[in-house]
């Protein structure tokens, strides 16, 4: 029964698929979004429409607000004083002086401790700041449940927190919840699992290969210390994304994980540590609508960035090759690495020992370096890498010698990251049946 149920998760993502080489075309264009934003509706310290302007302000296209076990819907009223404790008594001045009256709705009295101000929802926020072509909006909910944080891209409804014996337990549990929503309403919503390296523990590499249903996860996140470089004691995120593809496809047969770049963002006034514009996906469509966003980010046609500007990414199936054109910046360098897993890969692994216990860690296993090498590097902008047959998959990660405009510790240089080809080449035996 497993093997029927990964066989026919593969059949249904290869039929939605479609290569890099084929969506060359004319009328497609590329989106700037991020699809991890949070407001005042959940821990965030700033109302929605100020959030959703300043996204639409500094050049992206579409933006999800995902706030913790909730969306923005029905009638919320918010203390001022809870919203000047969040934002150090900025917020509600500066949503006046943008939007002013009648759209700021208030009521109470100050003086009695009872002055209240509306959170709008999505649906009255919509018609302010959605414009035709240029920036959408797209309702989303971060599922959070004892450590697990899951956002559901284009819910319908908010899901309560799934519980479950074990993190991959709650996982699953939450999955299933959001696919019972989508069959049940009939939209594509997706799920991406949020900072896996969030807290002492996190998901290991091997339990995140297992969840094969969860098709996408967070390769950077904009909040300062989320674990991204990964420690003594957790492999980083990259380290992560390239054990988990590899072992999906050569034990599970399902496709590889595709990496999203996420702000995150909590901090509008000052703190830095969940501040905007850290990181966003940048994918091709025909036009800016859900559904053509949504089936963009299905068949892969996106790359991750924290400031590098890819002018094309391109992957010929037929002669094998793989390249990324890169939009020039003057006096800035450019370096381009492959990176994959061979075929014939070394499956060894042991489990990662604790420098100060001498002890094995818990979920944490070294692999050999035939997992997640570095297949070819170049410079320059334009990077070409052709492809010999013997690798399951390869992706690409451009660095910059620029630093980013708001860095944290873990990312200082802009990158740029593209998704796994390759692995549903023909002549890959390792490829999903």
């Amino acid at each position: 029964m497993k093997t029927f149920v990964l066989s026919l998760l593969a059949i249904v993502f290869l039929a939605s698929s479609e290569t890099l080489s084929e969506s060359k075309e004319d009328n497609l264009r590329w989106y700037k979004g991020n699809l991890h934003t949070h407001t005042l509706w959940s821990d965030g310290d700033d109302f929605p429409e100020m959030v959703a302007d300043w996204y639409e302000s500094h050049g992206y296209n579409f933006l999800a607000i995902s706030d913790h076990n909730v969306l923005s819907i029905g009638d919320r009223w918010m203390n001022i004083k809870d919203i000047d404790k969040r934002s150090g008594a900025k917020a509600f001045q500066r949503y006046t002086d943008r939007f002013g009256s009648p759209w700021v709705e208030t009521r109470g009295d100050r003086d009695a401790g009872t002055f209240e101000v509306r959170l709008k929802p999505l649906d009255a926020i919509r018609p302010l700041v959605e414009r035709s072509g240029q920036f959408l909006m797209i309702p989303s909910e971060e599922i959070t449940e004892k450590g697990v944080h899951i956002n559901a891209t284009n819910i319908g409804e908010a899901i309560p927190p799934q519980s479950g014996k074990s993190i991959v337990e709650t996982i699953q549990n939450t999955l299933k919840a959001i696919d019972e929503q989508s069959k049940r309403l009939g939209r594509d919503i997706i799920p991406h699992l949020n900072h896996p390296n969030r807290g002492d523990k996190g998901i290991s590499a091997e339990e995140l290969a297992a969840l094969v249903q969860d098709e996408f996860f967070e390769v950077f996140n904009g909040v300062e210390g989320d674990g991204d470089l990964g420690s003594a004691r957790r492999h980083s995120l990259e380290m992560l994304w390239d054990i988990t593809s590899t072992l999906r496809l050569s034990e599970f047969g399902a496709p590889p994980l595709f990496g999203l770049a996420t702000d995150d963002s909590h901090n509008y006034h000052g703190q830095q540590k969940a501040s905007p514009g850290r990181g966003w996906i940048m994918l091709r469509a025909k036009e800016l609508t859900t559904e053509a966003i949504i089936a963009a980010m299905r068949r892969g046609d996106f790359y991750s960035s924290t400031g590098v500007t890819l002018h094309d990414v391109q992957f010929d199936k037929l002669k094998k090759v793989y390249t990324i054109n890169i939009e020039p910046k003057g006096g800035v360098e450019y370096t381009t690495t492959f990176i994959g897993s061979r075929r014939n890969f070394d499956k060894t692994s042991q489990p990662r020992i604790d420098p100060e216990s001498g002890k094995p860690i818990e979920r944490t296993r070294d692999y050999s370096k035939d997992v997640g090498m570095a297949f070819f590097q170049t410079k320059g902008n334009v990077a070409q890498y052709r492809l010999t047959g013997d690798e399951l998959y390869v992706r690409a990660v451009v660095t910059s010698s620029e630093k980013t405009s708001n860095p944290t510790t873990e990312s200082m240089l802009q990158k740029a990251w593209t998704q796994p080809v390759g692995w549903d080449l023909e002549s890959n035996d390792a490829k999903p049946k």
